[in-house]
């Protein structure tokens, strides 16, 4: 039985035009600081600074919400996908049982404690005013204005893992871990191997003998022998798959 799990990053989804999140694009000035995203991109920003925050999210991902899916999202339509992106062009290409296993940025939940149960619902990007923008994302998200700080489980927060969050089960973990636990292949594309769920992924295929393909133009060369590499674009990969 062939049960091929696929995990995608941000190379999939360049050929929609969606920068890559570590990319120049990702850089975002403060003041006299420029923060890199991993800066940016944390629940301490947002808390303490929410305004700088959303105006950087909204810059860096919101403003290519309405991009489409690339042949290489309607090729995994029908496939076992666990994705690092947010953009949502895989749900856009059809796929109706994928993880976004870091949120998806058409949507947000009430600011919570992690862990806690949370409804996940729209975020109504198309009421933001962007001759007002920090006002209008501040009103969306229901900042208090008093002191420009995001009030817990009255605020919302875009449904979105930040760098210094962890995985819990709004952003299907269990189900994520799971489906490692039953592959008997993993392929992963276009992801550079630098956050958790590949180092997950990985750490699953090595303990059981799991075969791996890493398609990516220029692979990072991984710590186990089953390993098949494929130097080219996914694009480039479906064509002979």
């Amino acid at each position: 039985m062939n049960n091929t799990l696929y995990i995608t990053g941000a190379g999939v989804s360049s050929e929609s035009g969606i920068p890559t999140f570590r990319g120049e694009d990702g850089f975002w000035t403060i003041g006299s600081k420029n923060y890199t995203p991993m800066e940016m991109a944390t629940r301490a920003m947002y808390e303490n600074n929410p305004e700088q925050f959303l105006s950087w999210y909204y810059h860096r991902f919101a403003t290519y919400r309405n991009h489409g899916p690339n042949a290489v999202h309607h090729w995994l339509s029908d496939k076992n996908l666990i994705t690092q992106n947010i953009d949502g062009l895989d749900g856009k290409a059809g796929n109706k049982n994928y993880i976004a296993i870091h949120g998806r940025l058409d949507q947000m939940t009430l600011f919570h404690h992690q862990g806690d149960d949370v409804d996940i619902m729209q975020t109504p990007w198309d009421d933001v005013d962007e001759d007002n923008l920090t006002a209008s994302l501040l009103n969306i998200f229901n900042i208090d204005s008093s002191n420009l700080r995001p009030t817990l489980n009255e605020s919302f927060k875009p449904y979105v893992l930040l760098f210094d969050e962890f995985y819990t089960e709004s952003y299907r973990i269990n189900e994520a871990q799971q489906r490692m636990q039953r592959a008997d292949k993993i392929v992963f594309m276009g992801t550079s191997f630098s956050v958790n769920i590949t180092q997950m992924a990985l750490r699953t295929a090595i303990n059981n003998g799991i075969a791996i393909e890493v398609v990516d133009p220029d692979p990072i060369e991984l710590p186990y022998s089953n390993v098949s590499y494929h130097k080219m674009k996914a694009s480039e990969y479906i064509e002979h798959n």
